[in-house]
């Protein structure tokens, strides 16, 4: 498989090992995965991918075509939403974005005061957060990209907490700072509470130059830009039209890294070359998932109908993704969006209740660190389906003089030998066989085995094979909703919580202007909160306007 490499092998406990095309799974290999290429079948998976790539409406709930293959395909590619081919309109703006990054990287557009601009910031939350810094802190190592970006740095304030923006800015100078405002409608509280805040931090840096509101327009314009489609509110914002850069309504924003949303920050640290390989490996993998029909030569495809199987028919409710590499220590936390928000859902695409939960709960730490932390559960507590990615070739070198093998290789040793612990497991009687064990520990030591995992590895990270993994995990998860029979491009179990905290968000702008909570809280207000919830906003806002309340010793209440 060009430049990304799987290697599968089926190991289960008292089995020889022998080399198949997927994985250490409870699976029985041929009748199994026949069974599954019959649900495939009866679930006209082929079709489904197909109506995908044709830009049919397969978001049913807010009747949205799903094209984001489009932002990484190449110019010569027809990919139509609404009948109309939307590569064009792709590639326009990825060359605006790519002659804005230039001109920032080359001098040509500075800071209010002059100086190059060298730090960015990106301000969202969500797909358009997560995924960027996946992506960042997973190729920010590679040696073309460490050249790329030496003299840039990027960094986030996703989090409406203002600690974040405290952190983020610490150390930073505002003079050599461009911030990245993504947001679709400009509308979003978090975001533009976060704008709004790094914007004031730039007007308090240069408050000595600005004499007048032209003086803001142009601090805004020259130290912000944005994503996004409300051209008037971005203009009312003070950014310059010109350095505002356009993405559609067929990205969802767990998939909007390979729109202006991830492009933007990317090219600005890295330079647009360094980008388009990224998004090559992802098409790299487009063009493999629409083209290959036999399930089990399909990489997204089998790791979907494997992880359905998992879910669905092995009652596994959980999966754990264990990258053995410290670049993807942001993998997980993306995927876990890119997974869970989209097949999280309780309803079937036609809206009929299920019976059964749908998308597993996914969580993960790289190794080894995750071993000292959570596997003692996954070898001898709860069954949990786990998933292995590893790699031929470090990142770096590291060789001490005098040790037997380098550090990458022993980072490696684990990733071999953790499945195949799980797999295979230690019975009571190889314990009993060895001696050296304590007759009061030997019933501790036992492992049941038989617990199922699946490996990846690939050949080095780079920006074409990072993108070629961030391709198969998408259209793995939806596989695995179109398997579910479900609508996984919608998230409307987002919105109730954001609906309350308005409300909530109400009672305390009265309160700021009143500082009376015997007249503010009036609980009516709250029309859907609990009996317990407004008992303990009335306690928080009493501490919260009691001048002693951070030297209380009476913190939790329960």
């Amino acid at each position: 498989f060009s430049r990304l490499f799987f290697f599968f092998s089926s190991r289960r406990r008292h089995t020889r090992c022998r080399e198949v095309s997927w994985a250490r799974r409870c699976v029985q290999e041929t009748e199994t995965i026949e069974l599954l290429k019959v649900l495939a079948e009866e679930m006209k998976l082929n079709d489904k991918i197909t109506e995908l790539f044709e830009g049919k409406i397969i978001n049913k709930s807010e009747r949205r075509a799903v094209m984001h293959m489009a932002l990484r395909a190449s110019k010569d590619k027809k990919m139509c939403v609404d009948g109309k081919d939307v590569v064009p309109e792709v590639h326009k703006v990825l060359e605006q974005v790519f002659s804005f990054a230039n001109k920032v990287r080359e001098g040509k557009f500075v800071g209010y005061s002059g100086k190059p601009l060298k730090t960015f910031v990106g301000i969202g939350i969500g797909g358009s957060y997560l995924s960027i810094e996946f992506v960042y802190e997973a190729i920010r190592h590679c040696e073309e990209c460490k050249k790329a970006g030496k003299d840039f740095s990027l960094k986030f304030i996703p989090n409406v907490d203002p600690i974040d923006f405290a952190r983020v800015t610490e150390g930073l100078n505002p003079e050599t700072t461009l911030f990245i405002i993504n947001s679709k409608t400009f509308t979003t509280a978090e975001t533009m509470l976060n704008a709004r805040t790094c914007r004031n931090w730039l007007f308090e840096f240069y408050a000595s130059k600005i004499k007048k509101e032209e003086d803001k327009g142009a601090v805004v314009a020259h130290h912000m830009c944005a994503v996004s489609t409300n051209y008037a509110e971005t203009t009312k914002f003070g950014i310059d039209r010109n350095n505002v850069f356009e993405f559609w309504d067929w990205v969802g924003g767990r998939f909007s890294v390979w729109s202006a949303i991830g492009v933007l920050p990317l090219a600005l640290c890295f330079g647009p070359d360094i980008v388009k390989q990224f998004l090559a490996g992802g098409e790299f993998i487009d063009n493999h998932f629409s083209q290959t029909k036999d399930i089990t030569k399909n990489i997204p495809t089998l790791l979907g109908i494997i992880g359905f199987y998992n879910t669905h028919i092995q009652k596994l409710e959980t999966r754990a993704i264990l990258p053995y590499s410290q670049c993807l220590h942001k993998f997980v936390p993306h995927i876990q969006q890119v997974s869970m928000e989209s097949n999280g859902k309780d309803v079937s695409i036609e809206g009929i209740p299920l019976e059964e939960p749908t998308g597993p709960i996914v969580f993960g730490e790289p190794g080894t660190n995750g071993q000292h932390s959570f596997y003692q559960l996954i070898h001898q507590g709860r069954r949990i389906a786990c998933e292995f990615i590893g790699f031929l070739h470090p990142i770096c070198h590291s060789l001490v003089p005098g040790e037997i093998v380098d550090s990458h290789d022993e980072l490696m040793s684990n990733f071999f030998a953790q499945p195949d612990a799980l797999a295979r497991g230690i019975t009571k009687a190889e314990i009993d066989a060895n001696p050296k064990i304590p007759e009061a520990q030997r019933p501790y030591k036992v492992f049941i085995g038989n617990r199922p995992s699946l490996s990846i590895l690939i050949d080095a990270i780079n920006p074409f094979t990072i993108g070629q993994l961030l391709a198969i995990y998408e259209h793995r998860v939806a596989v695995e909703g179109f398997l579910f029979g479900i609508n996984s491009w919608d998230q409307m179990g987002v919105e109730l919580g954001k609906v309350l905290a308005t409300d909530v968000r109400g009672i305390f702008a009265e309160n700021f202007k009143k500082k009376d909570v015997k007249k503010i809280l009036d609980l009516g207000k709250l029309k859907c909160a609990s009996l317990s919830t407004k008992k303990l906003l009335q306690v928080y806002m009493e501490k919260r306007n009691s001048e002693h309340s951070q030297q209380s010793l009476s913190l939790i209440h329960i």
